[in-house]
């Protein structure tokens, strides 16, 4: 199992918690913006959109919270402009991070970034500094339901995916960026549903971890995670 899916898995189970308290909403409502901001309103030709809008839909956004989100971005309606940024860290024990952060002051995120992974033993990198142990990646996660591992490997080797991992209840579709779009489509067509789909940083290599550095390495990224401008996080850590 990936580092990527560890943290995945992990962060799933807290999901309901963080919908609880809007915080999976703000997220969301970031992503449509900078993808209607990017590639336009309409999401039939916009499939950064329109994964956004699939995934605030399953987390039971309202529809006027994703129009205005969309307008936002055209330009119809008033709004923040975000600028997307990854930042490159390591936790404790040397563990390597990728933090993607979309933010409306780059300033600030970076500051306040530095001084929270300091307090919490880590370190903020420079560019590059960890990004070479991570592979760019396309990952399409879905339900795994009653489809068998055969059946939804069929499906999307014949679309171009690299592999496939089994998780406890869903499975995690890897591609090339390239082939993301062409993957989910696959996926999508068979009437599967899809989790997520996008692109994310796996490490290369994992860094096998004993229970008490485990426990230090995992209270550092739910910190980093929980600061409002951090959209996702990428680790090497074998928890």
């Amino acid at each position: 199992m990936s580092g990527h899916s560890k943290w995945a898995t992990i962060k799933r189970k807290k999901a309901s918690t963080d919908a609880a308290r809007g915080k999976v909403f703000t997220k969301i409502i970031k992503e449509i913006t900078i993808a209607a901001r990017d590639g336009g309103g309409d999401p039939d030709g916009n499939p950064r959109l329109r994964l956004a809008i699939q995934t605030a839909k399953s987390s039971n956004m309202p529809q006027d919270n994703i129009t205005r989100a969309i307008k936002k971005g055209t330009g119809e309606l008033e709004g923040v402009h975000y600028e997307e940024i990854n930042y490159e860290a390591y936790a404790p024990h040397g563990i390597a991070v990728i933090i993607q952060c979309v933010t409306d002051n780059r300033n600030r995120t970076v500051a306040e970034l530095r001084h929270m992974i300091s307090k919490h033993n880590g370190n903020l990198g420079d560019s590059g500094s960890v990004a070479w142990m991570f592979d760019r990646k396309g990952v399409v996660t879905i339900e795994k339901g009653k489809h068998t591992e055969d059946e939804v490997m069929e499906v999307i080797l014949d679309a171009g995916a690299d592999d496939l991992k089994t998780e406890d209840d869903y499975f995690e579709i890897i591609s090339s960026v390239e082939n993301l779009e062409k993957v989910r489509k696959a996926v999508e067509e068979k009437g599967y549903k899809i989790e997520s789909a996008n692109i994310s940083y796996l490490a290369k290599e994992l860094i096998a971890l004993d229970e008490t550095k485990a426990e230090s390495v995992m209270k550092f990224l739910e910190v980093v995670e929980e600061y409002d401008d951090v959209q996702n996080l990428f680790t090497n850590a074998d928890f």
